[in-house]
């Protein structure tokens, strides 16, 4: 089969003339989210919306399904279908007005919205400058799911010739290269589509390289008062049109408030990168609440990846200079927004594989631990599954040792190769951390060092390229955590390479 792309001067155009609100005439138009082969949500009611002459009435049908309403004074419209049951039966949705909109081949399932940074964007195929993900060729060539259906949003919003965006595909071994699917996304989307057995549908909009706040709309930071001065902050950027709200309006908005099931989130890398550890989880709860708010359900499910392991302390190309402990403060920072209800972590310290390169290649574990976080939370399929344990509190004993307690567990604790356990200290008044001994002890872990006698505080995995072995009873591996709250440095002083050398 002949992957065709779409006309992406016609889809700008569209795009265009949906933003406009004059008085100008104009046929009934639906925004570029709706299209042949999409997935309409199942079990809620789907919004339908677009725009039209004033006052012009306006017919939405879909199977026995259909609701009318008028264009308001700009031309704007929106109905609601009643809640529909999944189905794999291809279908129509038709909007009529003066002219008559025909969407074929439509299905109905599950539809999430896979967001983030550059290791959500990175595709299933080739990307120039990274290493392919892990099997990429077998798993390209086994990428044939007529139930799973893509929708790429291109950078910026804005369609190239290079990415088959904007449109709905089947996925393909043809589409998953053509559309530059996002590789995480797809292994979470084939996963939950074979164990659920509805369609699914996919909508990708990630753009490497990006902070947080390019994703938050307006309305995000005027939730704070704490946020509300990073609206107007000159940030950071690698490319033009990614400061503050800049992706939400170009990538985001346009698909606003097409009915969805839940949102996939991993990002953070640039944050990192400009010490971001102290607010970043205000500005992440802020996100979700916003997106659920802007997408109408204020208990939609929002999963999201800890950042993998990486040698950040190693680059000095950043706008700051890190140390080893930037990261894992990062981390702590990023578990702190599961505050926010209904919120799940991906743990990703056993996934990097090399810690020099920003891009782990096994993007199909990423995938299915974002797959089993869902099939647990939201549809109830696991109901033994743990998540991934986390501290929850610790006691001194006798003889120099601290019980760590653990929770989500799943009843016990194990070394994943066999080995004693790794990436644990202690530290005593002096705040020196040295190596420890572990010992796992039911679901908690008794932690001690010969080399500090009088024990106040354990850290977990609380390195930037730790990769610990203690894994709960699903084989996943434990949050990385650390008992104290003591200040952590994360920035080292930069050097002037450009100063005379001292003499001797």
């Amino acid at each position: 089969m002949r992957f065709t792309r779409p006309s992406f001067r016609c889809i700008t155009l569209l795009a265009a003339a949906f933003a406009l609100t004059g008085a100008i005439s104009a046929d009934v138009s639906c925004p570029p989210v709706f299209g042949d082969h999409m997935v309409l949500q199942r079990d809620k009611p789907v919004a339908v919306w677009g725009t039209a002459d004033a006052g012009e009435s306006i017919a939405v049908e879909f199977d026995d399904h259909s609701t009318t309403t008028a264009a308001a004074a700009d031309g704007r419209w929106a109905v609601h279908l009643d809640p529909l049951a999944a189905s794999a039966t291809p279908r129509t949705l038709t909007v009529r007005g003066r002219n008559t909109l025909t969407y074929s081949d439509v299905l109905v399932g599950d539809v999430w919205l896979c967001s983030g940074q550059s290791n959500m964007e990175k595709p299933l195929g080739p990307r120039k400058g990274q290493r392919p993900t892990d099997d990429s060729e077998a798993e390209i060539a086994s990428a044939e799911h007529p139930l799973l259906r893509l929708y790429q949003v291109p950078q910026g919003g804005r369609p190239t010739e290079k990415i088959a965006s904007l449109r709905w595909v089947a996925c393909t071994p043809e589409t998953i290269v053509g559309t530059q699917f996002s590789a995480a996304g797809y292994f979470f989307g084939r996963e939950i589509q074979r164990e659920l057995g509805v369609p699914v549908g996919l909508i990708h909009a990630s753009y490497g390289g990006t902070m947080i706040e390019a994703w938050m709309p307006p309305e995000a930071f005027a939730s704070s008062p704490k946020l509300a001065p990073l609206r107007d902050r000159r940030y950071f950027a690698w490319v033009e049109g990614v400061q503050a709200t800049e992706l939400h309006q170009s990538m985001i908005a346009p698909l606003v408030p097409f009915t969805l099931r839940g949102f996939l989130w991993y990002q953070g890398e640039a944050n990192c990168m400009d010490a971001d550890d102290a607010i970043y989880a205000a500005k992440l709860g802020a996100l979700i609440t916003s997106w659920r708010t802007l997408f109408r359900d204020e208990t939609a499910p929002f999963y999201f990846a800890q950042l993998a392991p990486f040698n950040y302390s190693a680059w000095e190309k950043f706008q700051k200079w890190l140390t080893p402990e930037a990261l894992p403060l990062f981390w702590e920072s990023q578990a702190r927004a599961l505050a926010v209800p209904n919120t799940a972590l991906v743990v990703t310290t056993d996934l990097a594989g090399d810690a020099r390169d920003i891009h782990p290649t096994n993007k199909r574990d990423v995938g299915l631990r974002f797959a089993r976080l869902a099939l647990w939370r939201t549809y109830g399929r696991e109901p033994d599954f743990p998540g991934f344990a986390q501290f929850v509190s610790s006691e001194s004993l006798d003889g120099g040792r601290i019980r760590v307690r653990l929770k989500n567990t799943g009843g016990s604790l194990h070394s994943r190769d066999g080995q004693p356990l790794t990436h644990f200290a202690v530290a005593g008044r002096d705040k020196a951390f040295k190596p420890a001994h572990a010992a796992i002890d039911g679901d908690t872990i008794i932690v001690s060092s010969p080399e500090v006698p009088a024990p106040l505080a354990v850290r977990f995995g609380w390195h930037e390229t730790a990769n610990p072995n203690l894994v709960n009873a699903a084989g996943l591996p434990v949050v990385p955590f650390r008992t104290d709250s003591w200040r952590v440095q994360i920035e080292r002083p930069k050097v002037d390479t450009a100063a005379p050398a001292p003499s001797s």
